[in-house]
């Protein structure tokens, strides 16, 4: 019997019509523990996102553009169907819901992993079928023997020296901003801000450095909901002078029935089984938390921090690119050998900690997957023509990195460096892009789709996201693209220390797929009386494969700035360099 027979059996047995999991924790994260993984326990989707629907009769899968292709492979043969989030015809989750549910049925779910604006929805839906909700139901755990235990990381303490801010300043800032909401406490479930705000950071989640925690803020205390095995006694006794009580993990769904007064809650973030343990005569303020805002805005000591950062970062990916460019030519060289050099280049930096994200390394047409990753068992073997395209980030003491550069092993045609360029275009256009505040990543994300439009080509993501301090690689509430999504919560008004990325890409399936990325800071420019200016400090450095460019669909202005970008790149990562390659080097940032 397969999984998924095993759990339409358990179904059956607890009279549940339809099971509903997400790709989530009970924190509403991006990435999760292995713990967490049963939409691919079940489905055999490797993506970190996508939801699964399952009825007797059918199983479904919603995922986004990012994973149509790979979605549509590990699919194949498991009686799993997929949904193309966006496409035409393709219902939202809900509705589809509300296709298949019938009178007196029952949908369930765990309830901790399903955020409340999502609950909300489909327990209005099921209330109009006449049907029922079950949400406290884990039906997979029940049959899934070797289930991973949840992890039992340490925390460890991040000194102001990399924070530029304490936690008492942070606790005041928030609770001035609860006294403006007329709220008494402050709930927060999401592992980043709870990090950010208590200045602590773990390993509780592959590339995140977290710990599983949740919290509660009043006007004069705080609790933390943790395994206190994971906190050592220098941080009990520092947050005691901050007077934070340690609580057990699960000990927030009783306590949160204590509460009383006006309770602030953000509904994007708060799950489902949770916010209905909050006694129903209690005031709920629902807004985003204030955490967010607070931790997008990098201060003066995290910015000086992260560019610092990047320099190392910089250093790595230059040394791979020389050690990738030479290799290539004489030894046999996989996808998997190239993602362990870089990782290997990275950990001689001070202060890595580790990867900010599993790193991309994609030959020829497996770089058509925006999100692929490496067979292990039978990697591909790079050859001497085409494009590489190596996607990688760390984490570092002083901050998140992420860069992205796509890179030519041998011969192109006319197309790859057409569709190079474009890409390149694109880059540079948001890279110089002067703004006035109130611009959001909506007003601008034309600059970097703009050249790929007019190939009639477009790329199913978008071309940025907001980056954490060693904390998400993805980070809300900054982003550029062309439309609002909501529940990406990433098109926020464009504030001085947000960090973004920007990495438009052209991505052809069976053939190719190109994407340059660098990270970009705003920062204040020329205030006059239309108001103050804004403007973009790209602070990635690392050479972009001068062999790839079109030179002639460049105009002026785009020279300019890759010469001066190239400039900035030689006299920044140069004096960390052998002879070698700082020769190569200096071939490879050459003025165009």
């Amino acid at each position: 019997m397969n999984r998924l027979e095993q759990l339409r059996k358990v179904m059956k047995e607890k009279s549940i019509d339809i099971y509903y999991i997400p790709s989530a924790d009970f924190h509403s994260s991006e990435y999760v523990g292995d713990y967490f993984k049963t939409r691919k326990y079940i489905s055999n989707f490797t993506g970190s996102a996508g939801e699964l629907v399952i009825t007797q009769n059918e199983a479904v899968l919603f995922t986004d553009g990012r994973y149509f292709i790979q979605a549509e492979i590990q699919l194949k043969d498991t009686g799993i169907t997929l949904l193309k989030i966006g496409e035409p015809d393709v219902p939202k989750l809900p509705e589809y819901i509300r296709t298949k549910i019938n009178e007196g049925e029952v949908l369930g779910f765990d309830g901790r992993v399903v955020g409340v604006k999502t609950g909300l929805e489909l327990k209005k839906i099921v209330e109009e079928k006449k049907a029922t909700i079950k949400y406290n139901e884990d039906l997979v755990n029940i049959f899934w023997k070797d289930r991973p235990n949840l992890p039992i990381g340490t925390a460890f303490l991040l000194d102001d020296k990399y924070t530029g801010e304490s936690v008492s300043s942070k606790l005041m800032c928030l609770r001035k901003t609860m006294e403006q909401y007329g709220a008494q406490s402050h709930i927060i479930t999401t592992l980043d801000d709870i990090a950010w705000l208590y200045n602590i950071r773990g390993n509780d989640i592959p590339h995140f450095p977290v710990i599983l925690a949740y919290t509660i803020v009043t006007l004069d205390k705080a609790y933390l909901f943790v395994d206190n095995t994971k906190l050592s006694n220098k941080i009990i006794e520092k947050f005691s002078t901050d007077n934070i009580e340690i609580k057990q993990y699960n000990e927030i769904y009783n306590f949160v029935k204590t509460l009383s007064g006006a309770v602030l809650i953000d509904p994007q973030k708060i799950n489902y089984a949770l916010y209905f343990n909050i006694p129903e005569n209690i005031v709920k303020i629902e807004k985003p938390a204030p955490t967010i805002l607070f931790k997008a805005r990098k201060n003066k000591i995290e910015l000086e921090n992260i560019r610092k950062a990047h320099i190392k970062d910089g250093v790595a990916v230059t040394k791979f690119m020389y050690w990738l460019k030479n290799t290539i030519k004489t030894s046999a060289i996989t996808e998997l050998d190239a993602k362990e050099k870089i990782f290997s280049l990275r950990s001689e930096q001070e202060n890595f900690i580790e990867e900010s994200f599993d790193t991309i390394s994609a030959y020829g047409k497996n770089a058509a997957f925006m999100h692929y990753s490496t067979d292990p068992k039978n990697p591909v073997l790079l050859e001497n023509k085409g494009f590489y395209l190596i996607d990688s980030g760390g984490q570092y003491f002083e901050g998140t990195t992420d860069i992205t550069r796509t890179i030519a092993l041998g011969e192109l045609n006319d197309t790859l460096k057409t569709h190079f360029t474009a890409v390149l275009r694109g880059v540079i256009n948001l890279s110089r892009a002067k703004f006035l505040e109130g611009v959001r990543g909506i007003n601008l994300d034309i600059l970097a789709r703009g050249p790929i439009w007019e190939l009639d080509i477009d790329y199913r993501s978008g071309t940025g996201h907001g980056i954490g301090y060693l904390l998400n690689v993805h980070e809300a509430p900054n982003g550029i693209r062309w439309k609002i999504v909501p529940e990406r919560n990433d098109s926020c008004i464009l504030e001085v220390g947000m960090v973004t990325s920007n990495e438009p890409g052209i991505y052809i399936e069976n053939s190719h797929g190109i994407r340059t990325e660098n990270e970009i800071v705003v920062q204040e420019d020329v205030k006059n009386e239309y108001g103050q200016f804004l403007k973009f400090e790209t602070i990635t450095f690392a050479p972009i494969d001068i062999e790839a460019i079109k030179v002639e669909m460049l105009t002026k202005q785009e020279r300019a700035w890759i010469n001066e970008y190239h400039k900035n790149v030689y006299e920044k990562i140069a004096p960390y360099l052998t002879k070698p390659e700082q020769e190569w080097l200096k071939t490879y940032t050459q003025e165009i």
